[in-house]
């Protein structure tokens, strides 16, 4: 579990993050939404320490992480695995190498255990021994999904970030990604979080929804109660189109 106590963010004496609360819980996907310049990407940021927060506390699993020093946090980081929003392979490395390197960066394992542990997280997001030896130029944008969450999990991460994890692609390889992120974070009790604008992904495999509006915790709950909210900002930003007010009269209905 990953708790969030009051934490604040300013830049140049700009509020971006103000007074917010959460608790992101173990074995769940967490979702964080909200409109772009919510703040969303500081809050991500300040999480995993690549920004000092001004006030409050944030705690993983008990631990004071915003209030440790560089060694202590380095640490607790080890435990952390990153999916960004464009993959962020190494271009010069093949898919196994990329999914590799932290394991040779962080890990005390012999280059054979390294091997055979990349080996295991890539069969786990089924990519093919095929590919393994193709540069990130010569796969999919899914496949560099896939490899980019195989090296997430490489070093056995206890939690799992996610930025946008499905941009830039199309909605069937989108659910595909969403399956293999839900059960990845149930399959080794993960707690994850996910920073996301994609409402299918959100209906489909989110445990846990906090929307994010001008920096404030503006509403959480689960995904029936997005549905039925009656939080003005809410409703503007899920039933954005036609297709979801559609879906929202239906649901009204029932």
């Amino acid at each position: 579990m990953i708790e969030i106590k009051g934490i604040s963010k300013s830049f140049e004496n700009k509020d971006v993050l103000t007074n917010i609360d959460l608790n992101l819980e173990r074995g769940k996907v967490n979702m964080i939404i909200g409109k772009s310049g919510a703040g969303k990407s500081v809050l991500l940021k300040c999480l995993v320490g690549l920004f000092d927060i001004d006030s409050g506390h944030i705690l993983y699993d008990g631990r004071p992480f915003s209030d440790m020093g560089y060694q202590k946090k380095k640490e607790i980081r080890k435990e952390i695995g990153m999916l960004f929003q464009g993959s962020a392979l190494f271009d010069s490395k093949t898919v196994l190498e990329n999914v590799m390197f932290p394991l040779t960066i962080f890990s005390e394992k012999s280059q054979e255990e390294i091997k055979e542990r990349a080996l295991f997280c890539l069969r786990r997001v089924k990519i093919e021994e095929q590919a393994n030896n193709l540069f990130p130029a010569e796969i999919s944008g899914g496949m560099k999904k896939r490899v980019a969450i195989a090296r997430a999990i490489a070093l056995q991460p206890r939690y799992l970030f996610c930025d946008e994890p499905n941009s830039g692609l199309d909605p069937q390889t989108s659910i595909v990604i969403d399956n293999l992120i839900k059960e990845i974070t149930l399959e080794f009790d993960i707690t994850t979080v996910v920073i996301s604008h994609d409402m299918n992904s959100v209906m489909e495999i989110s445990d846990f929804i906090s929307f994010i509006h001008q920096g404030q915790k503006w509403w959480e709950g689960s995904r029936d109660d997005i549905l039925t909210s009656e939080n003005k900002e809410v409703v503007d930003f899920v039933y954005a189109s036609n297709f979801m007010k559609a879906v929202r009269e239906s649901f009204k209905k029932k």
